[in-house]
């Protein structure tokens, strides 16, 4: 029997006052990594909300298995989010907690983001987990969509329009990666 997949959805945070039109797409992403019945990764934030919170909920609606990798002690997050499970890692946001959100990942889904979402695009890049970025959405996606991040290329950060896509992509080079 095969693990489910896990895959991670990284964007902005609340402080970089995304459009209703980005929480909408981040909430249908959730809900098609549910409807695909893997499970959500997630930063868990614990003072506001972000795209990756919102893809929480979105999975949820659809009954789907949720992971929120929060920063600092303590199981504390938003209670907005209806989260599974919560993994604290007593490191700090903006860095730390970065790592071991990618590290647990088969896959990343990336919508908008700011400096966090680019540390974590980086890390992803750099251990080989395949990266699906939502275009037209601003931030690193819009800047990174169909792009390498280096002179290597090693993995092109492959571009989408909708949420249904940034789904089935997300598991298409999953399981092409599996198969090498």
């Amino acid at each position: 029997m095969r693990k489910k997949l896990q895959i991670g959805v990284i964007g902005s945070a609340a402080d970089l006052n995304y459009s209703k039109k980005l929480e909408i797409l981040a909430e249908k992403i959730g809900y098609w990594i549910a409807k695909k019945e893997a499970i959500l990764i997630f930063g868990a934030e614990k003072d506001y909300d972000s795209l990756s919170t919102l893809s929480c909920r979105g999975a949820k609606k659809a009954g789907g298995m949720t992971v929120g990798i929060t920063y600092n002690r303590g199981l504390d997050i938003l209670e907005k989010t209806n989260v599974d499970v919560v993994i604290a890692t007593g490191l700090e946001r903006g860095g730390g907690r970065e790592t071991s959100l990618i590290l647990s990942c088969d896959g990343i889904i990336a919508i908008s983001g700011g400096s966090g979402t680019l540390t974590e695009i980086a890390i992803a890049y750099q251990a080989n987990i395949p990266i699906v970025a939502v275009k037209n959405t601003g931030g690193w996606s819009d800047k990174l969509s169909n792009q390498y991040l280096d002179e290597r290329k090693r993995m092109k950060i492959e571009g989408v329009d909708t949420a249904e896509q940034a789904v089935e992509k997300i598991i298409n080079l999953i399981k092409n990666k599996d198969e090498k």
